[in-house]
């Protein structure tokens, strides 16, 4: 949901930006892999060790990367399959480090076996719940639904509640490092209802499609004889 109305707003703010690494002589391509490279660092450096303050800051800068590449493909009038394969591949590897950091720290010093389970579903789901849409898509389906809980919600809301949860460490605010675990369980959660709508919907798809084919086929032979 987040994806269909902030997508628009960040691509107007970032569109200087994206024009003035045109002008540099910077790739879209490079941009994606220094994003992702910029995500992993922050996820996979600072996570598991618990600074989740400074972790989120360093993906934030990163994160947007995923916008910035494809304004500037446009701009200069270059999109691609490629550039689309790629960008929407290392997408998948970003979230997987920023919810393997999560899985590492409560694996380790956090000592939360459930949460660290949590993580590791949350990092699971979101890459299902992806691939359903780009395996709906492959045999010709829309898969038209937009999830409850799609990657766009998936960082937002544990990145915000990361960095705020880290403020307990870094800055000593009280109270506050309950908000990594609850947003983990909510997305967790959220992810498994998205996932279960993306399914039903292919499978809605998948039928009325099969009856138009079938009913063009019969009226086919029908004409025929």
């Amino acid at each position: 949901m987040l994806n269909k109305y902030a997508r628009a707003f960040f691509t107007r703010v970032l569109t200087p930006f994206a024009a003035f690494l045109l002008r540099r002589g910077v790739s879209p391509d490079a941009v994606t892999l220094i994003g992702t490279a910029g995500v992993m660092a922050g996820a996979l450096f600072f996570f598991p060790r618990g600074e989740f303050f400074w972790g989120t800051i360093v993906i934030t800068l990163f994160v947007f990367s995923d916008l910035v590449d494809g304004n500037m493909a446009r701009q200069a009038g270059i999109s691609s399959r490629w550039g689309a394969f790629l960008d929407s591949t290392l997408d998948r590897v970003a979230d997987g480090a920023v919810f393997g950091g999560f899985a590492l720290w409560y694996a380790g010093t956090g000592d939360n076996n459930v949460l660290c389970a949590v993580s590791i579903f949350c990092l699971a789901s979101g890459q299902v719940v992806s691939y359903t849409k780009a395996r709906g898509e492959s045999i010709g389906l829309p898969v038209a639904v937009n999830g409850l809980i799609e990657r766009a919600e998936r960082l937002v809301i544990s990145l915000v509640a990361a960095g705020l949860a880290g403020m307990h460490k870094t800055f000593g605010v009280p109270g506050i490092e309950i908000l990594l675990p609850i947003a983990l369980w909510v997305v967790a959660a959220g992810s498994l209802v998205t996932l279960g709508q993306r399914v039903v919907t292919v499978r809605r798809e998948s039928a009325e499609a099969d009856a138009a084919s079938a009913g063009g086929t019969a009226g086919a032979t029908g004409s025929a004889s």
